[in-house]
Parts: C-alpha cells; structure tokens; sequence
C-alpha cells in the first residue's frame, strides 16, 4: 500500500517508530501537500462568490495547478521513502572482494543521487505552490486569508525541511562537482521563495 493512502495515524505510527523510512523528506513532502491544499481550498472558495468576480479566472487557475501540485506532492512521499531504501539496498550489497567493494560503491552513490534528486523535487513543487498562494492574496475570499497564512508556513516548512536531507546527501557525494551543482540548485530555490513565505504570512498577519 502506497504511503499516501495510509489513514493519519497509521501514517504517523509508522514514522513514529524505529523505521527509517518515511523520514524527513516524506515529511516534507506531505507538508508541500497540504500547503499547496489549503492554496486549493481558498482558490475554491473565492470561485462562484459574486463579491470576487474580478479574481475568479485567477483562483480557477490557481486552484487547479495548486491540486496538480498537491498530488505530485502526495507521490513525493512515496518517492522519497523509495530513494532512501534504493540506498539501503546499496548498503547491503556484498563487501568482500576489491570488485564487489567497487560494484557497491558506485551502487551507493548512484542512490544517493536519487535521494538528493528527491528533496531537490519536493523544494521545486513547494517553491511553485508557494507562488501560487502568494498570487491569491489580497485576491480571493477574504475570510479564508489565514488558510494563506498557514499554506505559506506549510510551504516553508517543506521547502526547509527538503533542503535539510539535501544537505544531508550531499555531504556523501564522492562527486564534488555534482555535490556543488545540487547545492547551488537548492540554495537559489530558498533565497527566490523563502522571503515569499515570510512575506505572505506577515500580509496577513497584519491584516487579521
């Protein structure tokens, strides 16, 4: 069974318990999924209110590639859990031989690409929902401006969360020119959407 489709609180046994895996970055990306919900849900009910008629073209848009994004996000969950046990197979292979240490080596670090491609993923989905909150403020249901507030801090929290197994992962890389990529892929995702963030939550808390 897909972790997705786990009830909450079996969802959350299992990433209570001593597993591993869903870690960090599953947790990540479930944060990006309810950001880019409650993006949705404000989108949905600004659409067919006469007193917002001027924004309805914008929330139909926003709401619809905000839901796109919460299922990528939701299946991140999964991918993430994935790449992590894609290197726990790697760790298990054989160690005995110069070969089978060669063989097992260059399985480890083709994983733990997948595992930084992974957080990478769930930074860009997130950073892409964020701009679509920020795109509803002030231009939607005005008594569902808090949702904002809190898919912004939601948003935040996945992009942050993401970018710590990132750094993580990177840290193992044998590759220093790749580590160096994905770091400066990660690092110019958060200095273009976390002042977003701050900002969308400070909007509306002001205005509350």
């Amino acid at each position: 069974m897909e972790l997705k489709k786990y009830p909450l609180d079996e969802f959350c046994g299992i990433m209570g318990s001593d597993a591993p895996a869903p870690g960090g970055g599953s947790a990540a990306a479930l944060a990006g999924a309810v950001g880019a919900a409650l993006c949705s849900m404000v989108a949905a009910l600004t659409v067919g209110k006469p007193k917002y008629a001027e924004f309805e073209d914008l929330a139909e848009r926003c709401g619809k590639k905000a839901q796109a994004l919460q299922w990528e996000l939701l299946d991140a969950i999964d991918k993430d859990c994935a790449a992590f046990n894609g290197f726990k197979a790697a760790m298990a292979l054989p160690k005995n031989t110069d070969e089978e240490k060669a063989v097992r080596t260059a399985a480890m670090q083709a994983a733990l690409r997948i595992c930084t491609e992974s957080p990478l993923s769930i930074m860009e989905l997130s950073r892409n929902a964020l701009y679509l909150t920020s795109a509803l403020i002030g231009r939607s249901n005005a008594s569902a401006s808090s949702d904002l507030g809190v898919s912004a801090l939601m948003l935040k929290a996945a992009l942050q969360g993401a970018w710590l197994n990132v750094l993580i992962n990177i840290g193992s890389l044998k590759d220093p020119e790749l580590a160096d990529e994905y770091r400066a892929r990660g690092e110019a995702i958060l200095e273009e959407a976390l002042p977003t963030a701050d900002e969308i939550y400070q909007t509306v808390a002001s205005s509350l």
